[in-house]
């Protein structure tokens, strides 16, 4: 019924199928979903864009054709059940910040311990107690009642207002400690002001790579085996029986979901922890290994990063400021109201 409702919606001559017009709104709703900036603004974001409306017309109809009825529900069922699939490893928590988690945070005890330790941060002999300030927002989060700091939307309408609130001349003083603090706890209390009259809603989530992930991995045999099978046969080079030490990462990257570890270049920690393993496996020198040794490195790295995370586990979060959607939104995602039977 969800499936039907939307091909109806976005089937705008009626004749059962979707044209690449009628499908471009629900590709910037998937779009949207995934968090991605508009169509356009992006080369690597138009690329997924591209991607997603092959896989509607080719991968499920053409584009001469369209899409039927009956690909756009196997379509749209790929997508949610991808949804959720990632919803169940990283879930994502919907907050809504209105000031009153960061007044609580002001007037407890860890305040100015907090906030000396935010001005030894960000503190310098030329900074103005303004940048020091703006500095020090962008430190706090959801924890503390705060939202994104550094959100465009969140500078212009809580973070901007309420500094306007303070001294001008102040501002561009320097800052001693404890008048950063004082400062601090001042415009803190006009930002949770602002966020009272206009509560923000925050997308969050956080994650905490310790390596049990990897160990599991490499406790399970069989699924090794079977990873280590997939990878090579995708990486190996154009020799039949070897492949250069330089595709350990890229394996690696491959391996990285199994292992519960971030895709390179998502959390820079792990990437650091993931690097000095390969380095020690001289893994950009350039030679070319058969596939047993491959396979014999690939499973010494994943070792060295999971004792490295077991050691010293690394906590990644993220928080985002959910906005309205655009008014052409064809809101795909969003589920058609469904009336209940009588009896219910």
């Amino acid at each position: 019924m969800f499936a039907d409702t939307k091909f109806t919606q976005l089937d705008a001559d009626g004749d059962g199928r979707l044209s690449v017009r009628e499908l471009e709104p629900a590709v910037a709703d998937i779009g949207a979903a995934l968090g991605l900036p508009a169509q356009g603004s992006s080369p690597n974001a138009d690329h997924i864009y591209s991607e997603a409306m092959s896989e509607l017309t080719h991968g499920h109809g053409n584009q001469e054709e369209g899409v039927s009825r009956a690909e756009f529900q196997e379509v749209l069922s790929d997508i949610l059940l991808g949804m959720v699939a990632g919803l169940k490893k990283d879930p994502i928590v919907i907050l809504r910040i209105d000031g009153e988690d960061l007044r609580d945070f002001v007037s407890s005890p860890r305040y100015e311990p907090a906030a000396a330790a935010i001005f030894a941060q960000v503190a310098s002999e030329d900074a103005s107690l303004r940048q020091c300030l703006l500095a020090a927002v962008e430190q706090l989060r959801v924890d503390h009642g705060m939202p994104p700091a550094a959100d465009p939307w969140i500078v212009d309408n809580v973070v901007d207002p309420a500094l306007q609130r303070l001294s001008v001349d102040e501002l561009e003083q320097k800052a001693s400690k404890d008048f950063f603090v004082e400062q601090l706890r001042k415009l803190l209390g006009h930002v949770a002001e602002r966020l009272q009259e206009q509560p923000v809603i925050v997308a969050h989530t956080e994650n905490t790579f310790d390596g049990n992930g990897v160990r599991r991995l490499l406790a399970n045999k069989f699924e090794l085996d079977k990873l280590l099978d997939s990878v090579w046969r995708v990486v190996r080079a154009e020799h039949e029986k070897k492949a250069s030490k330089e595709h350990l990462r890229v394996a690696l990257d491959k391996m990285a979901d199994a292992a519960s570890l971030p895709p390179h270049g998502v959390v820079d920690q792990v990437d650091a922890v993931v690097n000095e393993a390969l380095k020690k496996a001289n893994a950009d020198d350039g030679k070319e290994v058969d596939e047993a040794e491959f396979k014999k490195l690939l499973t010494e790295i994943l070792g060295a990063v999971m004792l490295q995370l077991n050691g010293e586990p690394v906590f990644f979060s993220t928080s985002t400021v959910v906005h309205e959607p655009l008014s052409s939104s064809s809101a795909l995602l969003t589920s058609p109201a469904v009336a209940a039977p009588p009896n219910q």
